[in-house]
């Protein structure tokens, strides 16, 4: 059976690339991820490309996915809040404004590699300040640079969504990402492969 690896320990891109119905395993990539001193397309194409090369060096033969995201405000990499505290003040600072997701998905596969970033614009509504605080203390998304989880209630701090894949935002790009694994896919259900849950 053809090996697929997804290059990253997260559990959104774990669920994401599960839905292509493919089997996969997870493995951490020993890579050190630059968020500032560059543009942003600079800096999603180097971190993408880095995990994806780190664990296709120690994975020969194997089809290594990896992706990244920057989120971009002002001028700066936004990162994950630290604190509750710190998500609500994000928040505020979206408010009535718009934020760029940059998120670059890569595939190595027999030495070939592939890329692609796709950016997503999300327009925040005005905010009011008890919203803020309800929504951070209902889920708590500290693990997501944004502050929001846009799969869950965060879909509700926006007045509109600009994006040509949808799944971008939550971390995994699967409209570009199903048309590179199509020769995957079709190896995968010819030996009867019927779901995607990851391999353990």
């Amino acid at each position: 059976m053809p090996s697929l690896i997804l290059a990253s320990t997260s559990s959104y891109r774990a669920s994401l690339l599960a839905r292509l119905g493919m089997p996969f395993r997870q493995v951490a990539p020993q890579f050190c991820e630059r968020r500032h001193g560059a543009e942003p397309l600079s800096l999603v194409r180097e971190n993408t490309l880095g995990k994806a090369r780190v664990v296709a060096s120690t994975c020969p033969g194997a089809t290594v996915i990896a992706s990244d995201q920057v989120a971009w405000f002002e001028g700066g990499a936004v990162g994950k809040p630290p604190s509750m505290q710190a998500a609500m003040a994000q928040l505020r600072r979206f408010s009535g404004q718009a934020v760029d997701f940059y998120t670059g998905v890569a595939c190595i596969e027999d030495g070939r590699e592939r890329y692609d970033c796709v950016l997503s614009r999300v327009h925040f509504r005005h905010l009011e300040e008890e919203e803020i605080r309800y929504y951070v203390e209902r889920e708590r998304p500290l693990d997501c640079a944004g502050s929001f989880k846009s799969e869950g209630l965060g879909i509700a701090l926006f007045s509109r969504i600009d994006s040509d894949d949808p799944t971008a935002l939550i971390g995994l790009p699967l409209i570009r990402l199903a048309g590179w694994l199509r020769p995957l896919s079709a190896a995968c259900s010819h030996e009867g492969v019927m779901d995607g849950v990851p391999e353990s």
